[in-house]
């Protein structure tokens, strides 16, 4: 670790404590050549899980995006806070597992993911998020998109 002070790499560990939550390590260190004492940090880093876009980007995943998106869906409908609660932390463990090994999902995946769940809701939100999700151009594939809902209810 360089000295703030004057620069030079020797330094040597006088202290080290785990920080309360556990997630990074305190450590008083105290420079060789000069004598100054300093702090320093250890911390995991951790890649961020992403979204792969329609377009190719990647951002990272918001919690808060998804939410407003079930939230829009089921908006005047009689779904309780806590159900839309419920369904965003289940679809977001769920994308986590599915994108476990390349810390990223597609969002094609992701809105399957949030269609399953309403699905099993509300069939008005669900069609809502479809609508939006599969990006409907005209009346036809909305018609289309409620028959086959229509036929699903009926097995």
């Amino acid at each position: 670790m360089r000295c703030p002070y004057c620069g030079s790499l020797d330094d040597k560990v006088i202290e080290s404590r785990t920080m309360a939550n556990g997630e990074s390590i305190r450590r008083r260190r105290e420079c060789i050549s000069c004598g100054y004492r300093f702090t320093s940090y250890e911390h995991i880093e951790e890649r961020p899980f992403m979204v792969i876009k329609r377009d190719g980007r990647r951002q990272p995943f918001d919690l808060e995006k998804l939410s407003k998106g079930i939230e829009r869906a089921l908006e005047k409908r009689p779904v309780p806070t806590k159900v839309i609660e419920q369904i965003t932390n289940e679809i977001e463990d769920e994308a986590y597992i599915q994108g476990k090994s390349a810390r990223e999902i597609s969002t094609a995946d992701l809105g399957e993911l949030v269609l399953k769940k309403l699905y099993n809701i509300d069939k008005v939100a669900y069609i809502r998020f479809a609508s939006v999700y599969k990006q409907f151009s005209n009346l036809d594939e909305f018609v289309m998109e409620v028959n086959k809902l229509e036929a699903k209810e009926k097995q």
